[in-house]
Formats: C-alpha cells, sequence, structure tokens
C-alpha cells in the first residue's frame, strides 16, 4: 500500500499521542483501517478470478492482468499470486503447495496456461515491492555486502571463517563471519560478524534479536552486527549484554597481537 509523505505523517504524529495500552492497536486500526486483509478474503479473492477469467475468455490477449492491478489497491505481484493460487485450485482440484506456488512465480514457464504465465511474468517484473525479482535483487545486494565484508577483514590479516566453511563443520545455524581470534571494538570483545544489507528500524531489529542474534551470542559470545544502510540510534543498547551495532566496517579495532604489544610497552 502506497502512502504519501502527508499520510505518513499524520500517522506518525497520531502514533505518537497514542498512550501505551491494550487499546493503541485498536484505534490505530479505526483511525488508519488497512485493505490488504480484504484483498485476500475467499470473496474477494473469487471476484478477481472471475473478473480476469471472464475477460480473457471475451477480449482475449488484449487484457492483461496488470490491468486489473489499476483498480485495486494491491501490489502487482501479491496479486499474480492470488490469481495464480486460484487457477491451480481450479486445474489441480485442491490448494497448491508452497513450493509449487513459489517455484511457478520465479519461473512462469512452469504454468500450464501460456496467457496467464505472460501475465504473472507481466506482474513480476513490474512490482518493486515483492515478488521473486525483488527477492532476487535484495538476495544479490545481501551477497555483495557480505564479499565487502570478508574483503575487509582480508584486508586487515584477520582470521575468520565464513559461513559456507561453518556449514560444511555441522554448524547448523551461524552469523556470516566467526572470527579464529577474537578482537575488541570500541572496548568490547567481539567474537562473530553478522552482515545486514538493510536498514536497522525497531521491527526488524527485534526479530533478528530474537530469531539470530541472541541464538549467536550463547553459541559463540558477543559479537557484531552491521548495518550497512544504517539503523535507529538507539537500537545499540546491548553492548554490554554482548551485542554491539555498527553502520559500516570498524576502522578501530585492536587485534590481540596489538594488545600484547601494547601491553609490553607498560611492563
Amino acid at each position: 500500500m502506497k502512502l504519501s509523505r502527508a499520510e505518513y505523517n499524520e500517522i506518525a504524529k497520531f502514533t505518537e499521542k497514542l498512550r501505551p495500552t491494550r487499546q493503541c492497536l485498536r484505534m490505530l486500526k479505526e483511525r488508519f483501517p488497512r485493505t490488504i486483509f480484504r484483498h485476500h478474503t475467499p470473496e474477494a479473492i473469487e471476484t478477481y478470478y472471475k473478473r480476469y477469467s471472464f475477460v480473457m475468455r471475451v477480449l482475449l490477449t488484449k487484457y492483461s492482468l496488470m490491468q486489473s492491478i489499476f483498480s485495486v489497491d494491491l501490489s502487482p505481484a501479491l496479486m499474480a499470486r492470488l490469481i495464480l493460487d486460484r487457477f491451480l485450485q481450479d486445474s489441480n482440484s485442491g490448494t497448491p503447495s508452497k513450493s509449487v506456488l513459489n517455484s511457478m512465480l520465479k519461473e512462469p514457464s512452469l504454468i500450464p496456461d501460456q496467457t496467464l504465465a505472460k501475465n504473472i511474468y507481466q506482474c513480476t517484473i513490474n512490482d518493486c515491492c515483492y515478488g521473486p525479482l525483488v527477492d532476487c535483487i535484495k538476495h544479490a545486494i545481501g551477497q555483495e555486502h557480505e564479499v565487502l565484508l570478508r574483503d575487509k577483514l582480508k584486508g586487515r590479516n584477520m582470521s575468520f571463517l565464513d559461513e559456507t566453511q561453518l556449514r560444511t563443520m555441522g554448524y547448523d545455524k551461524t552469523p556470516d563471519i566467526i572470527l579464529e581470534v577474537p578482537v575488541a571494538v570500541d572496548g568490547h570483545i567481539v567474537h562473530w560478524i553478522e552482515s545486514k544489507a538493510s536498514f536497522g528500524d525497531d521491527y526488524s531489529h527485534r526479530t533478528y534479536l530474537n530469531e539470530q542474534f541472541w541464538s549467536y551470542w550463547n553459541r559463540f559470545g558477543p559479537g557484531l552486527v552491521i548495518y550497512w544502510y544504517g539503523f535507529i540510534a538507539e537500537l545499540d543498547c546491548q553492548r554490554d549484554r554482548g551485542i554491539m551495532l555498527k553502520e559500516c566496517f570498524p576502522e578501530d579495532i585492536v587485534t590481540l597481537y596489538q594488545a600484547v604489544c601494547h601491553a609490553h610497552v607498560f611492563v
């Protein structure tokens, strides 16, 4: 759902005035009702599918699924998913598995109906927010920053194991980098580094903490998370508990060798 800056500011101002009670969410929903849930009701999906099926029979290839998006406030890739899901239910007499649905969205040539396949492809390549193409772009950006991190470590002659090496050693859930010799950053010990090619907002950081970072801390000790596209400054509040945030590769790294040399100077 697209929001104008004025609409976004209105929501932000309204949220700031809310007291932290159980009624907050209800008040937000009443003031700013979301429409996406209406699109996923069985009645709405049936309406979209019948509309698409009818015009395709009447107008044949002169009509595209993209044209139906203009009258519906929904992402093209999400609309394509709804239509394809409903089409497969008709074809296979049952709800398709998520893996089958995802594989067809990624590779529309697998769809038995060629016209629908073209429409699905058109929707996915014209969606700048959702869909398999956007997922590929996000994945590629993530990979680029992981390579950047490894290059930075090699440039500092730091010994490390990356995620691929750790998987071959039998680890199932690991950070991107584990340092074979810990270092110090801003006076805090770092055993591992996680690369995030995204902005760290409240929701995403909280999710990462619960699903990734704390488990890394439990297994490997304190670590560093690099949000390459920045983060909300107040989120960097777990340093004393073992999780530090940075927006770039730290320059003030103290290695064990440097620490030993420094100690000798004062002996």
